[in-house]
């Protein structure tokens, strides 16, 4: 899963989304990637924030913490499960970031100073909708938005919310890697992955959305 993770960071395809959540921390300070995966977005946020910024990257992955360590050279990983408790101190990050991650609200609300700021992604419905069939990988739900303010209500207020929608190319090994970067390679072998690839792509290239939201919130 994070060897294919990287070969879509490396190869650019998800980079609309990771420059939208460098552009949403710009400020200097500790940042926090709870569920960080292999460390692009954090890495990306990172830069955005300038030489002053510090980054833990946490995972319960110990392939990911290795990865996301060697992604920017500010990046303190963590191996940890963020359902039991975020390792820091209470107010001792500016920013969080949950990108495509669970979200234990109670424990990033403790986590963030004063008017620290949570960077969260989620996918819309639409989001790869082209291939999430096809390649047999988990469909996102209606009335995430919802849920989502439902959660933030208590400790932050919403500060601004963008959608990030535009289309790329995946060729057929890019298909796989899409799919095994996710649950979907829990459930499907990478043959079975390859097989429902060239079956959809051929020797053309396949156009899918990326389409998700950004939501930045900051703490009361």
């Amino acid at each position: 899963m994070v060897a294919a993770r990287n070969r879509i960071f490396d190869a650019g395809l998800y980079d609309p989304i990771v420059d939208a959540v460098a552009a949403a921390c710009t400020s200097s300070g500790s940042i926090l990637d709870a569920g960080g995966g292999p460390g692009r977005y954090l890495a990306a946020a990172l830069s955005s924030a300038g030489d002053d910024a510090v980054g833990i990257g946490l995972d319960l992955s110990k392939f990911c913490a290795r990865s996301a360590a060697k992604r920017h050279p500010r990046v303190l990983s963590v191996v940890a499960d963020l359902w039991a408790g975020l390792p820091v101190l209470t107010g001792g990050v500016d920013t969080v970031l949950s990108v495509f991650a669970p979200r234990n609200v109670a424990e990033s609300a403790r986590a963030l100073t004063e008017g620290g700021r949570w960077v969260i992604v989620t996918p819309e419905p639409g989001h790869l909708a082209e291939i999430v069939g096809p390649m047999h990988m988990l469909t996102v739900g209606d009335g995430k938005s919802g849920r989502l303010a439902r959660e933030l209500a208590a400790d932050f207020a919403e500060i601004s919310e963008r959608r990030v929608r535009t289309t790329v190319r995946f060729d057929e090994s890019a298909l796989i890697d899409v799919a095994a970067m996710g649950p979907a390679a829990f459930h499907r072998t990478r043959d079975e992955l390859a097989a429902a690839a060239a079956e959809l792509a051929g020797r053309a290239a396949v156009t899918a959305t990326l389409d998700v939201t950004i939501t930045v919130a900051r703490r009361r």
